[in-house]
This record gives structure tokens, C-alpha cells and sequence, in this order.
């Protein structure tokens, strides 16, 4: 049996490629669809939530450049100085990009139960959760 760090990193590779795919016809990766989820989540959206909710999936160079995109493309305005608004139309497409979040979905947990599911996630939120709180040994 391979380690988990191999499944966590082939799965992830797996994810945002078959993300990316997915909505490549939208012109989205999956760190901008992720962006737009955090703004449409949170009225009070900006520059300092999206890094800080989606510190763990991307560099910060990375976060800023999907922020940048989805501004650019469209998708949200800058209603003032570091906050983030999705347009209307933004909206209107992150509805229409749903349905195919929903396909991948399906695809991703075709054959895993929603026990098996939630026992996988908390299995590696426990793990995360007890090594970000132990400090490195010198």
C-alpha cells in the first residue's frame, strides 16, 4: 500500500486537473471557481478572506492572480479598496457553472459512500489539525 502523502498528491493533481477541465468552457480554474465561491459566500468579501480561507491551496501569487482573472473576466467588481462583489452576471454564471461542478462531483465520489466520505475527511482534517499544532523539533 502507497502512503497516504501519495494519494493526498495524486488525488489533488487529479482534482484540479479534472477541475480545470471541467471548467476550462467557462473560462475558470479551480482556484478562481474557488475565489468566486469564498465572494459569493460573504458579503464582506476581499483581498485578505480569499487568501486567508484558500491559504492552504494555492501561494498567494496564485490567489492573486485568480483574483485578478476573475475581476477581469467579469465575474466581480471591486465595490472598494481590497473587496471583492460578484456582478450579476457573475452570478448568473457561477449558477450555470453548478451544474457541472455537480458532474465532477459525481465523477470524484462515483463508488464512495457519503459514510465513506465524511470518515475520509475527517480522518485527514484530524491528521492536519494535529500537525499544524505540534511545533517543528529543532
Amino acid at each position: 500500500m502507497k502512503p497516504i502523502g501519495y494519494w493526498l498528491n495524486r488525488t489533488d493533481r487529479a482534482l484540479t486537473g479534472r477541475m480545470n477541465t471541467a471548467l476550462a468552457d467557462f473560462g475558470l480554474t479551480r482556484l478562481a471557481w474557488q475565489v468566486l465561491n469564498v465572494v459569493a459566500d460573504d458579503p464582506e468579501a476581499g483581498d485578505a478572506s480569499v487568501r486567508d480561507l484558500l491559504a492552504a491551496n494555492a501561494t498567494s501569487d496564485a490567489l492573486t492572480d485568480a483574483v485578478e482573472t476573475v475581476v477581469r473576466d467579469g465575474w466581480a467588481v471591486r465595490p472598494g479598496p481590497g473587496r471583492l462583489a460578484l456582478t450579476e452576471d457573475g452570478r448568473t454564471r457561477l449558477a450555470e457553472v453548478a451544474e457541472r461542478v455537480d458532474a465532477f462531483r459525481a465523477l470524484a465520489t462515483r463508488n464512495v459512500s457519503d459514510e465513506e466520505y465524511r470518515i475520509a475527511v475527517g480522518v485527514l482534517e484530524r491528521m492536519a489539525l494535529n500537525l499544524e499544532a505540534t511545533a517543528p523539533s529543532a
